[in-house]
């Protein structure tokens, strides 16, 4: 089509310059001249801002189609995604809850963290889908397919056609002045001429006419697609942008619960007490302070040194102390069957040696936090 309507515009410049040659041969009569030629300077003005609006409007039309055939695409993609992903979750969750690992339920957990993320990121996705559809293409689509456009574009073709029309006209109108010419009385060569010349100012008339209403519908229709076109981008954008910051926020949260499962199966085991070990040792408690080994009845503090808590430990009884990592602890005693004694956050007991280790250096405010 775009050939067939480039050359039919070389022909019609052809012919134009055919009718200006003509009548330049024949213009010094005494029936008009160049003043009969239809392609004045308001209507060739005229033609050639229908022509610019109507490449104008086929390649809005064209690229408004190309969005929406890339919008389809990434639908029938998307939705293959999401059918993917769906089944990815279900396989993870199936997993975290049927899992009978004997060395511990970490990998379940994540396997359920990564479930439950996974069909979250799948459900934005499916809303990300479903909006580029319903607020992108289907208006697009609408006016790609809508009456103003092709009714603007028959008014275009209208005037064209006419256009034509009074070219051939204005060609008829000099060969009639030429047979004037060369039989100056003959009475029906003049009503002719008179005939065919009303004809042609008839067809001017009526195409300037036809022509600013085509260039007024087509201005219209212009300025709607690149309105449209550019709302319907910005929506896509806008779109895009929230379900990307939606994915960014769910993998945040799914990567801070991942982490905390890895550091919780590379921690090192807590060091099991047997249920042999023997209780722990019992002493007096002398005015609220339990006392440790002495030395000519005072206390020897060089004896004592600082031990961070590396594993918890929950008491059993009321003589022992219940310890959190992180802590620290003053060691005043250890007993020969795995057990020390010392004080912790104000308060004193029993406690398995082997749950903290020894600091030499700490900060100040840790020790604080022992008294």
């Amino acid at each position: 089509m775009e050939a067939i309507r480039k050359q039919a515009t070389r022909l019609r410049e052809q012919v134009a310059r055919q009718q200006q040659a003509v009548l330049k041969q024949f213009g010094g009569g005494g029936y008009g001249g160049s003043d009969n030629l239809v392609t004045d300077q308001e209507e060739l003005h005229q033609h050639q801002k229908l022509e610019k609006l109507y490449i104008s409007t086929r390649a809005g039309k064209h690229y408004q189609r190309d969005i929406v055939r890339g919008v389809e695409g990434f639908i029938v993609t998307g939705s293959k995604q999401v059918e993917i992903g769906t089944k990815f979750s279900e396989d993870s969750r199936k997993y975290g809850a049927e899992n009978t690992c004997t060395s511990g339920g970490t990998l379940s957990r994540a396997a359920l963290s990564y479930g439950r993320a996974r069909a979250q990121v799948e459900k934005e996705r499916g809303n990300l889908l479903k909006a580029l559809g319903t607020q992108v293409a289907e208006p697009l689509r609408a006016m790609v397919m809508g009456a103003p456009l092709e009714d603007a574009r028959h008014l275009a073709q209208r005037y064209d056609r006419m256009r034509q029309e009074a070219e051939a006209q204005a060609i008829e109108v000099s060969k009639r002045q030429a047979k004037v010419r060369e039989s100056p009385g003959n009475p029906e060569n003049a009503m002719k001429l008179e005939a065919a010349e009303a004809k042609l100012q008839e067809l001017k008339s009526n195409m300037g006419i036809l022509g600013k209403e085509a260039a007024a519908a087509m201005a219209a229709v212009e300025a709607q697609q690149q309105r449209l076109t550019l709302q319907r981008l910005i929506t896509m954008v806008e779109a895009e942008r929230t379900y990307h910051q939606r994915i960014l926020q769910i993998l945040d949260q799914l990567e801070g619960e991942m982490l905390s499962e890895r550091q919780r199966i590379e921690a090192p085991p807590s060091p099991i007490v047997e249920n042999t070990m023997p209780p722990p040792p019992s002493y007096e408690e002398v005015n609220g302070v339990y006392a440790s080994e002495t030395r000519n009845g005072q206390r020897n503090s060089l004896d004592y040194f600082l031990g961070e808590v590396m594993h918890p430990y929950q008491a059993e009884s009321e003589v022992e102390l219940n310890l959190s990592v992180g802590d620290y602890v003053v060691v005043r005693k250890v007993s020969n069957n795995g057990w020390a004694e010392g004080e912790c956050h104000g308060k004193a007991g029993w406690f398995p040696f082997g749950y903290v280790e020894r600091r030499d250096r700490i900060l100040a405010s840790k020790v604080a936090e022992v008294f």
